[in-house]
């Protein structure tokens, strides 16, 4: 039998730099994994959408696992992709983070960008009115806490969810901080990555992708939830 298609579904961006961005995530997975089927799809701005790729794909007699290329699980986890797989021989998985090996990312990046262990760290995530992202947010946030001990680390968004970037980086200015250095969570350049340039911080890390460690994790993700799918069991199941 056929491993089911992996449909890597992100967000969707205007942003060209973006757009190549995700697409090197899709020709990763594929090179990582000869003869997985993977194909890309969208919650928004781009197309394909993710119901018409699992549509498509199960209409044509295959099963299919939906691998979110998000950071955290939330409305277009939970609401999105979780109506794209529903009633269909299709499951989701769960989404990138939390995940350890994204702290590494995380710490990689703010050295890359030059962050001294004194440095203020803002952890800047694009943000949802999903609690349940948040709380996602918070736990990365603890993490990269936990890899820089004694470094201030707090977690602040672009939109929905408070507070925002340059309230964050304002508020540790005033208290005392000597530099404030944000550690961008976001998988690719685009507009909520040009806006952290304008937090007033006075380092910006470049995001996650590309690197190896998020197409482990995400394939890590499809792996559970391709073993769920096979098992009988749902979404839920596949989380990690």
């Amino acid at each position: 039998m056929a491993e089911p298609v992996l449909v890597a579904c992100s967000h969707g961006t205007d942003d060209p730099a973006g757009r190549a961005v995700v697409a090197g995530i899709v020709d990763g997975l594929r090179g990582s994994r000869p003869g997985l089927d993977v194909r890309p799809a969208f919650v928004d701005v781009q197309a394909p959408a993710v119901g018409e790729v699992v549509a498509q794909v199960t209409d044509a007699g295959r099963a299919a696992v939906v691998v979110p290329l998000l950071l955290s699980a939330g409305y277009h986890v939970h609401v999105d992709i979780a109506a794209a797989v529903a009633g269909r021989p299709a499951v989701a998985g769960g989404a990138l983070g939390p995940d350890v090996r994204l702290v590494g990312c995380l710490v990689d990046r703010l050295r890359d960008a030059g962050a001294e262990p004194t440095d203020a760290v803002v952890l800047a995530a694009a943000g949802s009115s999903d609690a349940r992202a948040v709380a996602d947010v918070e736990v990365m946030a603890a993490a990269l806490r936990r890899a820089r001990p004694g470094g201030t680390v707090v977690a602040a968004y672009g939109s929905a969810a408070r507070p925002r970037v340059p309230d964050a980086v304002a508020r540790l200015r005033e208290a005392g901080a000597p530099r404030v250095v944000v550690a961008t969570y976001l998988l690719a350049p685009g507009w909520f990555h040009d806006r952290l340039r304008e937090s007033g911080a006075d380092v910006v890390t470049a995001p996650l992708a590309p690197d190896v460690r998020v197409l482990d994790v995400a394939l890590d993700r499809y792996d559970a939830a391709a073993a769920a799918l096979r098992g009988g069991g749902g979404a839920e199941t596949a989380g990690g």
